[in-house]
């Protein structure tokens, strides 16, 4: 009975070892996925960090020092971005680690917790060999009445051997599961920290760089009158924009009236935009827009006609600006088609969205474009991020309105109490 216990019990431990290798397997399994993805990530890291390089010896060279004030504010911008493209990266890398952590510390509990119950598992056979003594082992065998008997009973002390061995040696590999488990987590709370203070120092970078920008601009600004080659490019660069506005309006002008004819067939209508038809929105009327600022209401400049803060001269002013901080989300006012995505020395990272029934809207100076043109958006969708980039003596968006072609007061289509001045 007791030889039958002792298999028992031997048949139990070798399933309790089995169980923490195939546990520690599995996380050797999720170990790899998260490190793979990190690998991944720095691999993106060094291919963005070539690019900023390379604008940092551009900046420096010869080159960028004869370059006019709108073509050195394009390098600049595209500086920024590049840097921002670090600070995201390094934002997943710190993500992933704080995951990683917290497995760890969840693998450090648990492998403490087979550490103590192999140990108290030690200490009762440790504890139960001191009270029957070693000299057991002899009485067993010198209390054989036949030499099978001996056999036997030697049988049995080797499965009770076998048994002391296999529980000191289940307590030793889990005290050294849990040591390896706590230098993993010691190992990722030090990359974490490492991948924040690169990220701090990523972000200081980046506020330099934008400081830099402005006082490009605001020297700009101060010295218009030396200047005049720039303020012709950046002219020409507005007309170059607004001759672009001025096809895209024809073509929402086009597209509107294939949708006035393809009302009168439903059947039609939908088969013309299975064809690539018209664009076509949330299905809205163009009052209800959203905010496009995610994080403010304040309006800044309007529009209508003022005195440019650039030029000095009293020019008409297309959209609003608003007064939003560097770097915060701004928002689709309504769904649609992304008609371009792109970069214009004047209006810096902008977009225009074609909502379909004759209305559009575009959105300027962003530091981050998080749309491509083609891409369909919904309403409230995350397009780009608010920025200074082209001629903006500071971060903000210019938000413009379009209608049936012509360019209108974006405040007409908000409450008085979605904004303030």
């Amino acid at each position: 009975m007791k030889k039958k216990t002792i298999r028992i019990i031997a048949i139990i431990l070798a399933l309790i070892l089995a169980g923490s290798v195939l546990v520690g397997a599995l996380t050797s399994i999720a170990r790899a996925v998260s490190q793979s993805e990190i690998d991944d990530l720095k691999s993106q890291k060094k291919d963005i960090e070539q690019k900023s390089q390379e604008i940092e010896s551009k900046i420096d060279s010869l080159e960028y020092q004869q370059m006019n004030t709108i073509a050195k504010k394009q390098v600049l911008d595209e500086q920024i971005s590049i840097t921002q493209d670090l600070i995201t990266n390094l934002e997943e890398q710190i993500e992933i680690y704080n995951g990683l952590i917290a497995e760890k510390e969840r693998e450090v509990i648990a492998a403490q917790k087979r550490e103590d119950d192999q140990y108290a598992m030690y200490k009762d056979r440790v504890r139960a060999m001191e009270e029957n003594g070693t000299i057991s082992y002899f009485e067993i065998i010198f209390g054989a009445k036949s030499f099978s008997d001996l056999l036997s009973r030697i049988d049995l002390i080797s499965e009770i051997m076998t048994y002391d061995e296999a529980v000191y040696d289940a307590y030793v590999e889990a005290k050294e599961e849990t040591i390896a488990a706590k230098e993993e987590l010691e190992e990722a709370n030090e990359l974490q920290k490492s991948a924040k203070a690169e990220q701090e120092e990523r972000e200081a970078e980046l506020q330099d760089q934008i400081d830099e920008a402005n006082d490009l601009i605001l020297r700009l600004q101060n010295n218009i009158d030396d200047y005049q080659e720039e303020f012709a490019q950046l002219q020409e660069e507005e007309e170059k924009l607004q001759k672009e506005i001025d096809s895209m309006v024809e073509e929402m002008k086009r597209q509107t009236l294939i949708l006035q004819q393809q009302r009168e067939q439903e059947q039609r209508e939908r088969e013309q935009q299975q064809q690539g038809g018209g664009v076509s929105g949330d299905g809205k009327a163009y009052g209800n827009f959203i905010w496009p600022s995610a994080s403010s209401n304040h309006v800044t400049s309007l529009y209508g006609t003022r005195l440019h803060p650039i030029y000095h001269t009293y020019r008409t002013h297309n959209g609003v600006d608003i007064g939003a901080s560097y770097g915060t989300n701004v928002l689709a006012a309504d769904g649609g088609r992304v008609t371009t995505a792109s970069y214009n020395s004047s209006y810096g990272n902008y977009i225009i969205i074609n909502h379909g029934n004759g209305t559009s809207t575009l959105y300027a100076h962003m530091s981050k474009l998080l749309v491509s043109s083609g891409t369909q958006v919904s309403q409230g969708q995350v397009i780009g991020l608010v920025g200074s980039t082209g001629v903006s003596t500071g971060p903000h968006l210019h938000f413009e309105v379009y209608v049936n072609g012509s360019r209108t007061n974006p405040l007409n289509y908000f409450s008085s109490s979605q904004y303030y001045m």
